[in-house]
Order: C-alpha cells, then structure tokens, then sequence
C-alpha cells in the first residue's frame, strides 16, 4: 500500500484504525474516530480496563461530558472495540500511540511503555501503514527512538515500508472530548505527504486549525507550550509569595496587572500536578541535554512550583502555631487529592506531596476527594476532631459548601486555601480563622 492509497483509504473511511494506549487521552481519541464512522481497535495492556470498555463501561472517573455516552455507543454499534492483543492490529492502516512518557527522579525521559509498544507493533505493523505518536515526547525522540525500532522490527525503511508522524495531544482532564474536537494541533510528518495525509484524517472531526510541520517541530511545539505555562504559573506563584511577605493580596493584584493591554497573568495556587506540566519542561531540556546549551529558566520554574506544596505546610504551621497547638500531633483536613478539579487524575498531584511533608512533620492528615475512590466520603464526617483544614483543589463541592457547618464539625477553626476557594469574609462569618495562599 502507497501513500496515495492510504490518502483515498482514509478520505473515503475506509481506513482501519488502532489506538495503543486507552487512558486519559487514548479512549477518547478511539471513540471520537469510531464515533466519525472509522473502524477502531483499542490496544491496552490491563485486561480489566479492555472487558470494561468492551461492555460500554467508562473506566475514566471524573467528570468528562459525553465520554460515557459516546463510549457505549460506538460499542454498541461495532466501530470500536479493545483488546490485549497485538495480533489484532496485523490489518491497520494507522496506528495512535497515546502510552504514558515520565521522566525518573533525574528528569531523564522514561519511555518504557513507548518502547513496548513500538517494538509489539513493529511485529504485526502492516507495509505502508502509518503510525503516528500523539504522546508527549523530547524533540528529537521520534528520530533518535522510535524510527529505529520499526525499521529494526519490520525489516523496512522510514517512507518506504512505513511512515511517521507526530500529533500531540492537547487535553486534559474534563474537558477530553471538546480539547478534541475544538483545539487546534500540529501534524508533523516524516514527509510534507504525510504531514497532508494527516491534515486529512483529523479534519474528521478537528474544527481548530490543523498545522503541517516536520516531526521535530511537533515535538517542540507540544513541550514548549506546557514550558510556557509552567513558567507563567511559576511567575503568579512568586509574586504570591511576595505579596503575601508584604502583606498585599495577590489576587487584587492580578486582576489590575490583567487590565494593561496584552497581560496575562496565570493563577497562583498550591502546586502544580498532572502527566504534563511537572515533566514536559524536563522533555523539552532533554532535547539539549548531550549539548553546551545553558538552560536556566525552566529550572527554577520547575523549582517554585514544585515548592508550593510545602509552602502551604508552611502556612498551615505557622496558623497552628499562632494559636499554641504544634503541628506534631495536629490532625489535618485535606480537602481535595487529585490534581485538577472535578477529575479523578491523581497524577503528580501536589496534594502527595504536602501528605508526605505533613506525615515528616507528625501530623495525621484525613484527606477528602469527592472524585478519588478512595478519599471519597461525608466531608463533615471526616472534619471531626481536625484542627485544621488545608484546601488543595478547587472542587465544586468545596465551593458550595457550608462553612458554619464546616466550623461546627472541627476541633479547630483555621482554614489554609491554596486555590482561592473561600473568602477570608466568608471565612470570618463562619466563626473561621482564615490564611489565603498569597494574601496577607
């Protein structure tokens, strides 16, 4: 199969399609292909998310509009199925491959499950098939990583036997479906063809713009705009820190610095988690890492955010302090666990970060997600007998809550916010002590 044919296999829909990786970004991309009348096979390696998503059941937690629906309906009417095996996919024009891309402790890329799955695929990979890598990688990884394991497993050469791109994904939690179909993304292709080839087969159902580039500049493209923000929210978290040792509110502040044309101040808050922010500014250093190339910025942007889990502790101390009661044997509400609000994706989350400083310092901490299976519960039930609540996500349900209600059920009465959840009148109203994250 050419290329020419591949382009007229997927303008008429013709074109079989295998999805490597079913999580957060891999199940929603299958069935909004299956959902655009494609045929998609989903590859996971946990057999018990495959019979989930086989039976139409929605593995992800959260809220994600649409998802569940969409998911049972596109295995219901036979476009889209998962499963364990390989094999299956000896028939696909176009493979996605959305597996997880960490870096270790020494912020070395960790591509394991890139690996795996290049090197199972490239076993079964039909001649003149397409693979596209939508996962997050360094610049340069397509190149240096992943051409030479196809070319090794297929016997074939890039262009020849099969062809390359990379599309990086841009969504996140609660918002999969609509990041979808609404943002625009970067197709870069090992030829200009397939780059247009690609353009092609997200235009199904991406209504943002649709760029061609080469592989490289894709790569770059994705690292550098998650860099972007982690250097911004890092800026908004300093001055928090600022204000709050000059006993301004940072949020004031924001809001009149917003009104000069063309700023944008980020939000401040208690950290910063999830699968890409806390890594991406690693993969995309990573991309100069074996050159004389003075990288300063991302660093200490990387150094800031990951230190605001710990400056809320610091907040949290010093409240208890104030009022004679040690954070040694102090009993703690932590109000939200998963990085981001109303999702259950405990990724990178800053909230383990503050639990394991807490547990360092001698406190106990009762934590309470409503998302997060396993901190789910009766949130003033598990306020009793707490000294101190700190607040770590933006939950709705944290929002609508009663705050005199909240004041009865602890033993204590200080409140640390680190995501501007509460108002310090509000706060003041129900009888509670009140520390706001960048506020004096």
């Amino acid at each position: 199969m050419n290329l020419n044919d591949l382009k007229l296999k997927v303008n008429e829909k013709q074109a079989k399609i295998a999805v490597i990786g079913l999580g957060y970004v891999g199940l929603p991309v299958a069935c909004t292909f299956a959902s655009v009348g494609f045929h998609v096979t989903g590859m996971e390696i946990r057999q018990e998310r495959v019979e989930k998503i086989n039976n139409g059941i929605n593995p992800i937690e959260g809220e994600e509009p649409g998802l569940s629906e969409l998911l049972a309906k596109v295995v219901k009417n036979g476009y889209f199925s998962a499963t364990t095996d390989y094999e299956k996919l000896r028939d696909v024009d176009i493979v996605l491959i959305d597996v997880e891309t960490p870096v270790d402790e020494n912020h070395i890329p960790q591509y394991v499950a890139l690996r795996s799955a290049c090197e199972s695929l490239g076993q079964v990979l039909k001649e003149g098939a397409l693979v596209i890598i939508e996962s997050t990688i360094a610049p340069g990884t397509v190149k240096r990583v992943v051409q030479p394991i196809f070319e090794k497993a297929t016997g074939r050469k890039l262009n020849q036997g099969f062809y390359l791109g990379a599309c990086p994904e841009r969504v996140m939690p609660g918002k999969l479906l609509s990041n979808l179909s609404q943002m625009s993304r970067v197709c870069g292709g090992s030829t200009p063809e397939v780059a247009d080839l690609m353009v092609d087969l997200y235009r199904n159902f991406v209504q943002g713009d649709l760029d061609t580039a080469e592989i490289i500049t894709a790569e770059l493209v994705k690292t550098t705009e998650n860099a972007y923000r982690d250097v911004q929210i890092a800026f908004a978290n300093e001055v928090a820190l600022i204000c709050e040792a000059n006993g301004a509110d940072v949020w004031k502040v924001r809001e009149l610095v917003n009104k000069s044309p063309s700023r944008n101040m980020h939000l401040p808050g208690a950290g910063v988690g999830g699968h890409c922010i806390p890594k991406d500014p690693w993969l995309l250093m990573y991309g100069v890492h074996d050159q004389d190339i003075p990288v300063r910025l991302l660093p200490a942007a990387r150094a800031v955010n990951d230190g605001m889990p710990i400056h809320m502790g610091h907040l949290l101390k010093a409240a208890l302090e104030k009022t004679g009661k040690p954070l040694n044997g102090a009993r703690i509400l932590m109000m939200g666990f998963s990085y981001l609000e109303e999702s259950d994706d405990i990724r990178n989350t800053p909230s383990e970060a503050l639990f394991h400083w807490l547990a360092a310092q001698g406190a106990e901490t009762v934590i309470h997600d409503p998302w997060v299976e396993a901190y789910q519960g009766e949130l003033l039930e598990k306020a009793r007998d707490c000294d101190a609540v700190v607040v770590m996500v933006a939950h709705q349900v944290y929002k609508k809550l009663n705050l005199k209600e909240l004041k009865q059920s602890l033993k204590g009465s200080i409140v640390v916010d680190g995501r501007k959840v509460f108002t310090s009148q509000d706060a003041a109203d129900a009888g509670l002590t009140y520390i706001g994250l960048g506020q004096e």
